[in-house]
């Protein structure tokens, strides 16, 4: 899950909790047979027109795909795809997919990622940028009801009937505006068609092996092309790991827990530099502050805008990443010390809003895999977690909400099998709440041949390329020579590095991720999807 401005980048899977007895899951449910072999024409590279790429002087093209795989010779649908090549004077490495995550980020100008591996280690490869299908400069691009997560919304935590009813209708109303704007797109929107036009990428590029560069959602990807296509998969780095057991029910019982323990850190962040923000000397202080606020902007939104919903999402940012803690914290002591809203607006964002990635998120999370319809289920699990976990549960699972009236027919998550990849480096920090630490352990397990990296202590999601020279480091040494560190014994990780550091009070967020990838990541993601992982 992520919010407007925040990347969770990044799964963010914010889910609507169901029944999980009756739900099935990626371990249960056998991969549906290969569809008939397709192969496109080959790329017909061009200029480009965003600035990072025009800069760079990367190409740009399209790559024709069936909609529906089991219908090769049926109607074509375009990907936008963006190419880097490697330097000049070093031996190729092959072509280097790059996914940001979501589902619904684009990934067209993250051809640039190459130049923040250390040590030149990227040059030796094509980095290859893409939007998935639905997403951005890819024909067609899904939108449903642009401004639907503009201003004024009701409160996330239903504690009347009336708010319930209002996030239903709303939710409802969206599923059906989904419908209407996606027609036959809708029921070709699974993590298995991405991971087909992955394939089909790597075919119009000619190449024998692709690598790969998975961030949150992205992981998933790689997960399931790993199982598919595990002969096609050179190399492959994967970054805020997602648990492919736990698709996608599951993992919001988790995230809802896990962001519960990452706003606190936060909160104690503020605590500790109290001589700058003055919001309170102690975790529990600063929390209390936080929602004592909340409730009160409920009927007196500030500066007209900022409701409890957008305070919570402005938040949200600050449980998935360190970098825009010193912004959150400037417009969050502004508000309370001089009820100046111009910050909390700064960070929401303005019109005119975009929903092309919340929508394909739900064209993705609500078709992978069937959907609770029961309302009174979704409640009872909601309230019971929130109970525990109140900070993220009501806003994730309205978020979701429109899964239950969601128009496409629901699939079947693939099996994954990571036993025959034989080269991955997975990295997580510890108590990423996007994607779970517990996630890397399980892919760790699922692919014997993988080794993890812990960003150990850290609350930062998909923060690999951030500077910190354990993890960098270690990156750029297995792009260069494909060697792996030592594989350890145990459930455990096999590396511990430092985690991405918390700012100074004094820097901004552009400052904290300035230069690298996490910049080029927000950027490629144009901070416009409330989640992404």
């Amino acid at each position: 899950m992520i919010r407007r401005f925040v990347v969770a980048v990044g799964v963010s899977f914010a889910l609507v909790a169901g029944t999980l007895s009756t739900l099935p899951t990626a371990s249960a449910v056998p991969a549906r047979s290969q569809p008939a072999s397709y192969t496109p024409s080959p790329i017909k590279w061009g200029a480009c027109t965003a600035p990072s790429l025009v800069k760079r002087k990367a190409q740009c093209g399209f790559v024709e795909v069936p909609l529906d795989y089991s219908r090769p010779g049926g109607r074509k649908i375009q990907l936008a795809v963006s190419r880097i090549v490697h330097k000049a004077g070093v031996k190729p490495q092959g072509p280097m997919l790059v996914n940001p995550g979501g589902p619904g980020g684009s990934g067209l100008t993250l051809a640039v990622l190459g130049e923040f591996v250390p040590n030149h280690a990227g040059d030796a490869y094509d980095w290859i940028g893409f939007d998935p299908r639905g997403v951005g400069s890819s024909k067609p691009s899904l939108s449903c009801i642009p401004d639907y997560a503009g201003y004024n919304r009701p409160p996330y935590v239903p504690v009347t009937r009336g708010i319930e009813r209002a996030w239903t209708l709303r939710s409802k109303a969206y599923a059906t505006a989904c419908g209407k704007a996606g027609g036959a797109l809708l029921g070709h929107l699974t993590s298995l068609d991405t991971v087909r036009d992955m394939e089909s990428i790597r075919k119009a590029l000619g190449a024998s092996q692709i690598n790969y560069y998975g961030f949150s959602y992205g992981t998933y990807l790689g997960q399931v092309y790993g199982t598919l296509y595990p002969n096609r998969l050179r190399r492959a780095v994967f970054d805020g790991v997602v648990n492919a057991k736990r698709i996608w029910y599951q993992a919001n019982l988790d995230q809802d827990f896990a962001f519960n323990k990452s706003i606190k850190v936060y909160f104690a962040y503020v605590a500790a530099h109290n001589s700058t923000w003055h919001l309170g000397t102690t975790e529990a202080a600063v929390e209390r502050l936080y929602y004592a606020e909340l409730h009160r902007l409920n009927g007196h939104p500030a500066g007209g805008k900022i409701g409890p919903a957008e305070w919570t999402d402005i938040f949200t940012q600050a449980a998935y990443y360190v970098y825009g803690w010193v912004d959150i914290s400037n417009a969050f002591a502004a508000w309370i010390h001089k009820h100046d809203a111009a910050g909390l607006i700064a960070l929401y964002g303005t019109p005119p809003f975009d929903d092309n990635g919340y929508a394909i998120y739900l064209g993705v999370q609500c078709t992978d895999t069937q959907w609770p319809t029961d309302a009174a289920a979704v409640r009872r699990d909601n309230w019971r977690t929130y109970f525990k976990a109140p900070f993220l549960t009501w806003s994730n699972a309205w978020f979701n909400a429109p899964c239950q009236f969601w128009p496409a027919k629901a699939s079947h998550p693939v099996k994954v099998n990571g036993s025959r990849v034989k080269s991955l480096l997975l990295i997580n920090e510890t108590l990423d709440a996007a994607t779970p630490y517990s996630g890397a352990l399980q892919t760790r397990k699922t692919f014997p041949n993988s080794v993890l990296i812990e960003g150990v202590g850290g609350t930062t999601h998909a923060g690999s390329l951030s500077g910190v020279a354990c993890t960098d480091d270690r990156i750029a040494a297995y792009l260069q020579t494909g060697a792996l560190p030592p594989r350890r014994p145990g459930n455990r990780s096999d590396v511990k590095c430092p985690p991405v550091p918390a700012p100074q009070p004094t820097s901004s967020a552009a400052a904290a991720s300035s230069g690298s990838a996490k910049a080029a990541v927000r950027q490629a993601l144009s901070l416009s999807n409330p989640r992404e992982g």
